[in-house]
């Protein structure tokens, strides 16, 4: 069967709490973001499934600069965020992947978090456009490195 998704997780020396405040701000996404694609995003904080906040992105095979509007498939308060990405002009059925963060606490003071990559549900005529997963598991990685930095301060 092939693969449908990826994923990586990390131990953090933070709350759960205070790691779901960088998550759902969009403006701390670009600090956050290993693949290199987010240039920047809206200070509107995310509060519930159906919000959807807007990216800058930039990515060569995409053309460049484009725009992303992020629908919010999942949230549950320090516990769980996901999103589908759709390019400005798409809808979430002509796309269909989703980036999903999932926190679970290890006490008062750590965090284990999984960033999962899902294109499990994409459109095939998606899936015939673009080679999944687009990133690998070393921009999952590096992703909750700057995460952990981002939540230290650092």
């Amino acid at each position: 069967m092939k693969a449908t998704h990826i994923d990586a997780s990390r131990l953090i020396d933070a709350p759960a709490k205070d790691i779901f405040e960088v998550l759902t701000l969009p403006a701390k996404h670009a600090q956050i973001d290993g693949s290199g694609t987010v240039v920047s995003g809206t200070d509107q904080r995310i509060q519930k499934v159906g919000d959807v906040f807007v990216m800058n992105m930039n990515a060569e095979k995409m053309g460049g600069d484009y725009t992303m509007d992020n629908h919010v498939t999942g949230f549950e308060h320090d516990k769980l965020l996901a999103w589908k990405p759709c390019p400005q002009g798409t809808s979430v059925e002509d796309n269909g992947w989703e980036w999903m963060y999932e926190l679970q606490p290890e006490g008062s003071d750590r965090t284990t978090v999984t960033l999962t990559y899902s294109w499990e549900h994409a459109n095939p005529a998606i899936l015939k456009k673009l080679s999944f997963p687009v990133f690998d598991t070393d921009v999952l990685k590096d992703s909750l490195e700057k995460l952990a930095a981002a939540v230290s301060g650092s």
